[in-house]
């Protein structure tokens, strides 16, 4: 009879106890997987609101790669055997998951069955179906700061290497916009020479500009043309908005502030662009207008007052006032807990439904805390029904609900200006899960 190895004697056992710890640590990591996803489920908690994985389950052999590459915490995880997406609320569209996936089972969506997105038609070098015609950053659909950043400088890169650039009368490029991806591509154009001008309606920042005083900014480090790579992992609105217009400063880049796009129009070689203070010429056009849009309205008697406003600045302006926030996304939530840590406040939260399926777990805890501290009044499944000169009438469950009222912030997101993009001939897809 032969005798067995007598390195197997010795290093099978140890290689099974280390198998069997495995699987034991693999079993208890998809338990507390699926019990995250079903409190998910249970809350509602199911919609991503941009950018987010979907996973082949033919493809996908569970090996827990994706969940390790993305940056937000337990957004994805392996569940009976299969990478799942247990915490959608969380994904805000790195798509990390999809470059670390070794078996190519994860594609990148708009949107879901039960929520529509929609998004302009643009190709990878960012010019859309309108030669000439380039987007990047949030109205292409890409939010994050780093990701506008990067598309911004690329869409420069291939717009300098276009014919014509440099020749005739006129401008190389205008930008609309000066948020991250417009401001990047206003450096872009600069570094390489081109006749650039970029007008912005507002203030330097776009949509940033619009955050709450003191929120944090996540951002990971970008690199900006002729500045070089940012140092930024995480940092307060103020600290980027005053490190952007320090490089403005610097670099002596060409942006016209408070002056608002309002009709573009083809030519024999490019466009005419009319703007509130003028009408330019130029080969191309970057639109960097980010997806706010014109606010949302309630369509209520009274919204018409100058209490009623559609963004939060600075907290500190509602000091001893009953303000009123309205809406169930991250910025409602930011809004209702940053007003309610002032004095003299009282603060109350509506939400027409029972879940604040679109905001991030650390916002529910604020607002949670708030509540539980009695800063702040939570009406979910409430609609506002009339404004008044020192009130405000909503129904709440039913019934019917007075708040005294000097403010209210409308929260309700922005109306993407599609009609515009058509008119001009971009083509707009509503995006219900798919690429």
């Amino acid at each position: 009879m032969a005798s067995i190895p007598y390195s197997l004697v010795f290093y099978a056992p140890l290689l099974l106890a280390l198998w069997g710890a495995y699987l034991l640590l693999r079993s208890r990591k998809e338990r507390r997987n699926r019990k995250l996803w079903d409190e998910v489920k249970g809350s509602g908690l199911t919609e991503p609101a941009s950018l987010h994985p979907i996973i082949d389950p033919n493809r996908c052999v569970g090996c827990g790669a994706c969940a390790l590459a993305c940056p937000e915490n337990q957004v994805l995880g392996v569940v009976a055997g299969t990478a799942e997406l247990i915490n959608p609320t969380h994904c805000i569209g790195h798509g990390a998951c999809k470059i670390a996936c070794p078996m190519d089972a994860i594609t990148l969506v708009f949107g879901t069955e039960k929520r529509g997105i929609d998004i302009p038609n643009v190709q990878p070098n960012f010019e859309t179906n309108v030669p000439g015609l380039f987007i990047a950053g949030e109205l292409g659909g890409m939010g994050l700061i780093r990701n506008a950043v990067e598309q911004g400088r690329q869409a420069i890169e291939t717009i300098r290497k276009l014919p014509d650039i440099g020749k005739g009368d006129g401008l190389d490029v205008l930008i609309v916009g000066a948020g991250p991806a417009g401001f990047s591509a206003a450096l872009g154009a600069k570094q390489h020479g081109l006749r650039a001008l970029t007008v912005e309606q507002e203030s330097l920042g776009g949509t940033v500009f619009h955050y709450p005083r003191g929120k944090v900014v996540m951002t990971a480090p970008a690199k900006l043309p002729i500045y070089g790579k940012t140092k930024f992992k995480e940092t307060t609105k103020e600290e980027l908005l005053a490190f952007w217009n320090d490089v403005a400063k610097e670099t002596g880049v060409a942006i016209n502030y408070e002056e608002r796009m309002e009709k573009i129009t083809r030519n024999n070689t490019g466009f005419d662009i009319k703007t509130s203070r003028g009408t330019y010429s130029s080969r191309t056009i970057m639109l960097a207008l980010g997806r706010r849009g014109t606010p949302r309205k309630l369509g209520i008697p009274g919204e018409d007052q100058p209490k009623v406003l559609y963004s939060l600045i600075d907290p500190a302006q509602y000091q001893n006032q009953h303000v009123l926030v309205v809406g169930g996304g991250d910025a409602a939530l930011e809004a209702a807990t940053s007003i309610s840590e002032e004095a003299g406040t009282t603060v109350t939260l509506s939400y027409r439904s029972e879940a604040f399926g679109r905001a991030k777990e650390k916002n529910r805890d604020k607002v949670a805390a708030a509540e539980s501290a009695g800063r702040l009044q939570l009406l979910m499944k409430s609609n506002v029904t009339e404004i008044g000169k020192d009130d405000v009438q909503l129904k709440h469950q039913g019934s019917a609900v007075t708040l005294q009222n000097d403010a209210i912030i409308v929260c309700a997101g922005g109306i993407l200006p599609t009609p515009f993009l058509k008119e001009i001939g971009i083509e707009v897809d509503t995006k219900f899960g798919t690429v």
